[in-house]
């Protein structure tokens, strides 16, 4: 059960109504690396949650999630407040209030024309939001690192809008929502190296053989060695291409066992589709192509063109009275 407390997480101080700093604040409302994408993750990540530490601190943060996408709602509407009253009143010419709507040259004219002001769920360039933005696989150790990801994203994209925000009330709150997803990075970490082991994710071993292999497939200038490919790390596989297919010393081709009734449909079929590759036909872009556009491939016959009779000899031709 869900129970609201009216007071916000964070109070939020909004100097003056700046209605194209209100659409950037969207992302983080109903952006993929917003709010409301990070309550819905973590909320039906724990309603699967066996683990009874992971299952409370995931239902602990989803619901924080909730609160944090009030106080950046709050902080879209009050930033909107008085381009609404204006625009809903009419109080000024209508050439002058769309300047004054389009601030920036963003699309904030848009949310205030079509959602009135309001927190809409969309993110800052109109996209609706939508639940694939939820990545859940359903093991704790992939959604545990999908979700320390996803917190760091959403922290970028704050540091972003606390640089291209001079208002000082909403850079202290962005700073506030900011740092909140600092500390969930640090508890979905603390949680994942709880888990002993915690890698790879699943059950099923890899095949040994395959599993410190690092295969150099962009071959070339900026070539470059570290620990992501390094001897002591991984048995590196260079030089020749070729060499990487069929890894596991097979012809790398693909195969497939076939029943008797099987074959014998394939067989038709192959023989049905069959292309010609002795035929060249005329296609219909060298039909209509334009004169001089591209060269024919296949000779095409001109049209005849019927011959005017001849004329009779010794006999001129009337000339109609005028």
């Amino acid at each position: 059960m869900f129970s609201h407390n009216k007071r916000l997480q964070y109070t939020v101080r909004v100097s003056e109504s700046n209605p194209a700093l209100a659409n950037l604040m969207l992302e983080q409302f109903g952006g993929p690396q917003g709010e409301l994408a990070a309550a819905m993750r973590y909320f039906t990540q724990a309603l699967a949650e066996d683990d009874p530490g992971r299952k409370d601190m995931l239902l602990d943060i989803a619901t924080e999630e909730l609160s944090h996408l009030e106080v950046i709602g709050t902080i879209v509407a009050m930033l909107n407040k008085g381009a609404k009253g204006r625009l809903a009143e009419g109080v000024e010419e209508e050439a002058e209030l769309f300047r004054s709507l389009q601030g920036a040259g963003n699309d904030s004219h848009v949310t205030q024309v079509l959602y009135g002001g309001g927190p809409a769920l969309t993110n800052s360039g109109g996209m609706l939001w939508t639940a694939g933005y939820i990545d859940s696989i359903g093991d704790p150790a992939a959604d545990l690192r999908s979700n320390i990801a996803a917190e760091a994203r959403a922290k970028i994209v704050y540091e972003r809008l606390i640089n291209v925000t001079a208002d000082p009330g909403v850079k202290e709150a962005l700073g506030f929502l900011m740092t909140r997803e600092m500390s969930h990075q640090k508890s979905f970490e603390k949680a994942l190296y709880a888990m002993e082991p915690n890698f790879p994710p699943g059950k099923l071993a890899g095949m040994p053989e395959f599993e410190e292999m690092y295969v150099n497939t962009s071959q070339g200038d900026g070539d470059m060695r570290g620990p992501w490919n390094s001897d002591e790390n991984f048995r590196y596989a260079d030089g020749d291409p070729a060499g990487f297919a069929a890894a596991d010393g097979g012809d790398g081709t693909a195969s497939v066992k076939l029943g008797r009734k099987e074959k014998g449909v394939v067989a038709a079929m192959a023989e049905r589709t069959a292309s010609d590759p002795a035929a060249n036909p005329v296609t219909g872009i060298e039909l209509g192509k334009a004169p001089g556009t591209m060269a024919r491939t296949t000779p095409v016959k001109e049209p005849a063109v019927a011959a005017a009779p001849a004329q009779p000899k010794g006999k001129a031709t009337k000339k109609p009275r005028g």
